[in-house]
């Protein structure tokens, strides 16, 4: 476990549950957290813009897979953990254009754990046993199941079908080989689908608000029956406090919060609660908005999270329901269109 006045390295922090997740560690632990984040298409000053007058909070824009960046990192803050949530995720983005998921997923990630081995060398004593490395992964390096098929587990095999999973799984087993070659102290987690605050507008549930609040098209993959676990990135970031206090080095766990919805589902609910919450919207109902498109290459038909060794070993459980979550989800984006108007308009023209 990291000392109270550790200082923990989280990467991505400028992403989606990287922001959360700072906010969260900020918000319940006294540490520095050193956010480092390449601020890509996905990765947005604006989402920490009232944490700069947060001593504790010091953003350094670096990439995972530069090397001496670590170095410096290492010299200087000594820090007790690195969070790695670095990574690019968007299945579409790797189908038109593997090769910037392989850079960084890959060998960003091989970066990152070499130089976390030699850091973790010259550590001596409590300071040696108490440093970790979280890796966060996806639910999509296990594939896809069929329907009445069992939830994911631990022990579940590998079977991604995308180039971004397939990325993230490659990143996984050099995790797992840099535990049982180098004895580095890491713990992999696989989480299922996340929504909430500061999610680019590219995924589905801020896509499908930003597009009915402007009255354009909301795509649905295919019959948009794919079913995914979906929770709510809070409940998410809880539990990797959870697991980065508690969890043995060379562990796995599986995130979900049994919240299994279609994508025609999530989608409809989205467009019940703008009818309700934008009552004088001009495009109620917003579902008639809905249009079926081509379906996605390789498109996982079922994704679900058993996330009991969670449960059983560090005592964690989600605490939000889907209905409220996205109730919450979508009144934080009708009170923050400015942050999504201003993401979108800094990445207008961008790959």
């Amino acid at each position: 476990m990291p000392t109270p006045s550790a200082a923990i390295v989280v990467t991505g922090g400028a992403g989606f549950i990287g922001v959360n997740f700072v906010r969260k560690l900020l918000a319940v632990r006294d540490v520095d957290v050193i956010n480092v984040d390449k601020l890509t298409y996905a990765g947005h000053l604006a989402s920490l813009a009232d944490l700069a007058p947060n001593p504790r909070h010091h953003f350094v824009r670096g990439d995972i897979g530069d090397a001496n960046l670590w170095r410096q990192l290492f010299a200087r803050h000594r820090p007790a953990a690195i969070v790695n949530f670095a990574a690019e995720s968007h299945v579409d983005r790797s189908i038109a254009g593997p090769d910037v998921f392989i850079e960084t997923n890959i060998v960003g990630v091989h970066t990152l754990l070499r130089e976390a081995r030699d850091y973790h060398a010259s550590l001596e004593g409590a300071a040696r046993n108490a440093f970790r490395v979280v890796h966060v992964s996806t639910d999509e390096v296990y594939g896809s199941l069929r329907s009445g098929e069992a939830p994911f587990d631990e022990m579940t095999r590998y079977a991604p079908n995308s180039p971004y999973s397939a990325s993230k799984a490659a990143a996984d087993h050099l995790v797992r080989a840099y535990f049982h070659t180098y004895g580095l102290p890491v713990v992999t987690t696989h989480c299922s689908n996340n929504y909430g605050p500061y999610q680019y507008p590219e995924k589905l549930v801020p896509l499908m608000i930003c597009h009915a609040l402007a009255g354009r098209a909301l795509p649905i993959y295919g019959d948009g029956l794919q079913v995914r676990d979906w929770i709510h990135v809070e409940d998410h970031c809880e539990a990797l406090l959870a697991i980065l206090c508690d969890a043995s080095p060379g562990e796995t766990y599986n995130i979900g919060a049994n919240a299994e919805r279609n994508n025609l589902e999530v989608v409809s609910a989205v467009c019940a609660l703008l009818d309700e919450l934008v009552p004088h919207s001009a495009h109620i109902p917003h579902r008639r908005l809905l249009r079926h498109v081509a379906d996605r290459a390789g498109h996982d038909r079922r994704c679900a999270i058993d996330a009991r060794k969670l449960r059983d070993v560090l005592g964690w459980a989600p605490r939000w329901s889907f209905d409220e979550g996205l109730r919450r989800t979508v009144e934080w984006y009708l009170a923050n269109r400015q942050w999504s108007e201003e993401v979108l308009r800094l990445n207008a023209g961008r790959g």
